[in-house]
């Protein structure tokens, strides 16, 4: 059993940082707010790149199994690591002005992101199902606390108390799916559970019934229909930085544990649950396409279209081959620049306007035609077209889909299914620009941005416009990342 703990540093460090961010905190006179803010929130981006400094620096070649299967430090687990870092450092940046204007705890807000980045991490580790949940529940708690941290706020009060609500039901449906796979299979570790879940096992109600209420646990995480419902709420009533930290970081978390439960769990059972799953994703982004159809609040629009990309990324996962993984990780990272890309524009027009309605983006183009450049960009990503990552990542899904592995082409009208929400996605997007570039408004006096907030805004086009022009890189990465999930009978080519 391997118990060297120099293989959690990363994660002792982001524990650490999420505490001094709260001592710092306590140590500055409440008076001296505006010092609070930027001091913790300096604190916990120096902290968390400090982690991901030290965890692409000595886990780079490291393919280590912990604790007989309950933790895996490797590479599959260190690209959604350093995601994970960097999303947090990017939210954090998009929220110093915000939080000095609307929020009044910058201390907890900053810690809590971090202990979200760390529940995240380990749920990219997990192994083993009860270190998977306990996973979910720091990543979820912290959620939790964000969503409901505007306390002046009764949209934040309502979406904290929907968002607990149906995460506790969701949470015991998932605790519940758990116990019957254990009682079915006699272990909760993923490797133990393969050959009893593999061919030639049956399939009896108990063993059916848990792997179904575990997947449905994580399909309320992930936003998957029909467990989509608390999104449009949530993000609509949470602060929105907290809004772009849920549209990543918890998709991004679910769908790294999704996989690796798969691919090392139930790789020889496909036959059991690929059809389902590709029919969950038809419907999530049919769904989410056509309700975001009539939205009129851009962060309801953006969940609605958050719903629609989660379907998307189950394309990739029910292709079960080595392409579709790397398609999957691919669009993750492409989607994560490119909906922090959305937010922060999203943030830029809330800090000076106080709005966020759709026609509360008229005439963005002439007040400040950088924002409205970075929005459309992000949009045309989101809806996948050239040049952007939308683009080059939908593709690689929709290829995945095409050929399972087996040359059979019975995934293809899964993809004929997502290019038609493709196009369908191109209206509500184009609303949007249209209001930008093409409706008059009152207000002409130019939009200042604050230089943190410019400074994210501006990695993220480029991240978006990057990963789509030039993908060579990171998908070397990212392929060389997923080859070390096993048995890899579910990604055969």
């Amino acid at each position: 059993m391997n118990v060297d703990f120099s293989l959690l540093v990363p994660e002792f460090l982001l524990a650490g940082v999420g505490f001094l961010v709260l001592l710092v905190d306590m140590l500055i006179p409440a008076s001296q707010e505006r010092r609070r803010n930027v001091v913790t929130g300096v604190a916990a981006m120096a902290g968390l790149a400090v982690a991901g400094i030290v965890a692409g620096a000595t886990q780079a070649d490291t393919d280590e199994v912990m604790y007989e299967g309950l933790l895996f430090i490797d590479r599959y687990a260190l690209v959604f690591k350093l995601l994970f870092i960097g999303v947090g450092i990017a939210v954090i940046g998009m929220s110093l002005d915000y939080v000095a204007r609307k929020l009044h705890h910058p201390g907890e807000y900053y810690a809590m992101i971090v202990f979200a980045v760390l529940g995240a991490t380990l749920m990219a580790e997990a192994g083993e199902l009860l270190t998977a949940f306990i996973s979910i529940e720091l990543l979820s708690f912290s959620l939790y606390v964000l969503v409901g941290l505007a306390r002046g706020d009764k949209r934040s009060a309502e979406a904290s108390t929907k968002y607990i609500l149906l995460g506790a039901i969701s949470t015991a449906i998932m605790l519940y799916g758990i116990s019957l796979l254990f009682g079915a299979l006699g272990t909760t570790v993923f490797t133990d559970m393969a050959p009893l879940l593999g061919a030639g096992a049956t399939w009896d109600l108990t063993m059916t019934l848990g792997f179904v209420l575990f997947i449905a646990g994580l399909g309320f995480k992930l936003a998957m229909v029909p467990f989509h419902m608390w999104s449009p709420d949530v993000y609509e009533g949470a602060p929105t930085p907290v809004t772009a930290l849920i549209a990543v970081l918890s998709k991004a978390a679910t769908v790294a544990l999704i996989l690796r439960f798969l691919a090392e769990a139930a790789s020889s059972a496909t036959d059991e649950w690929r059809f389902p799953l590709a029919v969950l994703a038809a419907l999530t982004m049919t769904i989410g396409s056509l309700v975001a159809v009539v939205q009129t609040n851009i962060k309801r629009l953006l969940a609605y279209s958050s719903i629609a990309q989660v379907g998307f990324i189950l394309v990739g996962v029910s292709a079960m081959t080595v392409i579709g993984a790397n398609a999957v990780l691919l669009h993750i990272v492409g989607y994560a620049f490119t909906t922090l890309a959305a937010f922060a524009v999203v943030i830029a027009v809330e800090n000076h306007t106080g709005k966020e309605e759709i026609s509360d983006y008229a005439g963005l183009a002439r007040r400040s035609p950088w924002l409205a450049m970075v929005m459309t960009g992000a949009l045309f990503s989101l809806a996948g077209l050239p040049i952007f990552a939308g683009f080059i990542t939908k593709f690689y899904l929709f290829v995945a889909a095409a050929d399972n592995g087996a040359g059979a082409p019975d995934m293809l009208w899964l993809v004929v299914i997502a290019v038609a929400n493709s196009v369908i996605s191109l209206y509500y997007y184009i609303r949007v620009i249209r209001e930008m570039y093409v409706s008059e408004s009152d207000d002409t006096a130019s939009m200042p941005v604050a230089p943190v907030l410019m400074g994210v805004i501006t990695l993220m086009f480029a991240g978006t416009v990057g990963v789509g022009v030039y993908p060579g890189p990171l998908n070397d990465a990212i392929n060389a990342s997923v080859t070390v999930l096993t048995p890899w009978v579910m990604f055969a080519p």
